[in-house]
């Protein structure tokens, strides 16, 4: 092959290079143009109903029906000291913060040690046990609310915050166990076992190498655990039947019912934002850890 034909096919080559590169670019901003009006149009609608709520969680009733998407008149909490004293939302807050809090700590203990067990050990009827939990992931939950209302009977938790708590935590084990399983299974077994050659008992293994090792995987399923739970509804309006004893889910939708016609709209937006708010700031707050856990799960 002479050089001229060898030039000649070498510009050919990068000519093909070039034509397939500004194609791929080409397609490239058509898809990431859609993507961002994709996800402006997303945007828009969850953040303007956010932003009504809050606009009409300071004015009167009144404001609200007369000018639904207007300013309000007069900018005062009013409608906030309303929600949190009269109608005992401080009290509920506390509750879920008691009942959210201990579950959440006591599902991501027992969750990371079932998922670590299942993960890293040959324990017979190992595959068994973590198939029933999948299971208990697709097992709806409307239909085990009059089985666990009996047996919270039974027991005398039914109507208290450790039966709700109990609850919370048999319901929200089976996806913490699916979510970390895969995290424990990824860590290197050199590790576990340098540990055990310094001499580390298995306990001190899992909680001071295995689990800090874990930590995105950790992060993601607490915040997500901590949404679920924050947000549950059904089960404390089956199983939490007492006024004093109610969480701020069911404490909103007793609000809302129990005036009827006559409701005062401004103190319902306010007893929104009062549920939402703690959400958020949780999301923004571990929200770089739920990113990073993604990221090392894609990357594994």
């Amino acid at each position: 092959m002479s050089d001229s034909t060898r030039t000649l096919i070498t510009v050919d080559k990068k000519a093909a290079q070039a034509i397939r590169g500004s194609k791929s670019t080409g397609s490239d901003k058509v898809v990431g143009g859609i993507s961002h009006v994709v996800l402006a149009i997303w945007s828009i609608i969850v953040i303007l109903p956010l932003l009504w709520t809050l606009l009409s969680s300071f004015k009167t009733s009144k404001e609200v029906l007369a000018s639904p998407f207007g300013l309000p008149a007069d900018w005062n909490f009013n409608n906030y000291v309303t929600a949190w004293v009269q109608n005992n939302f401080g009290g509920m807050f506390l509750n879920t913060i008691i009942v959210v809090g201990f579950s959440l700590v006591f599902v991501m203990v027992l969750g990371a040690m079932c998922a670590y067990v299942l993960a890293r050990f040959s324990v017979p009827g190992s595959r068994i046990i973590y198939y029933l939990m999948l299971a208990g992931l697709t097992f709806p939950v409307f239909l085990a609310i009059v089985p666990l209302f009996f047996v919270l009977q039974g027991i005398g938790l039914l109507g208290t915050l450790p039966g709700l708590i109990i609850t919370y935590v048999a319901f929200a084990l089976p996806f913490t166990v699916f979510f970390l399983y895969s995290f424990f299974q990824a860590l290197p077994n050199e590790i576990q076992e340098a540990a055990y050659v310094d001499g580390a008992s298995e306990w001190r293994t899992f909680f001071q190498v295995m689990l800090p090792m874990a930590k995105p995987g950790l992060a993601a399923v607490a915040i997500l655990n901590f949404l679920g739970l924050w947000n549950q509804f059904l089960l404390p309006v089956a199983l939490n039947p007492q006024a004093d004893q109610y969480v701020l889910s069911q404490g909103l939708a007793a609000y809302a019912s129990s005036a009827g016609y006559r409701i005062d709209f401004g103190g319902l937006f306010a007893s929104v934002v009062i549920t939402i708010v703690p959400v958020l700031i949780a999301y923004i707050f571990f929200q770089r850890q739920l990113q990073g856990s993604v990221t090392q799960g894609t990357s594994k």
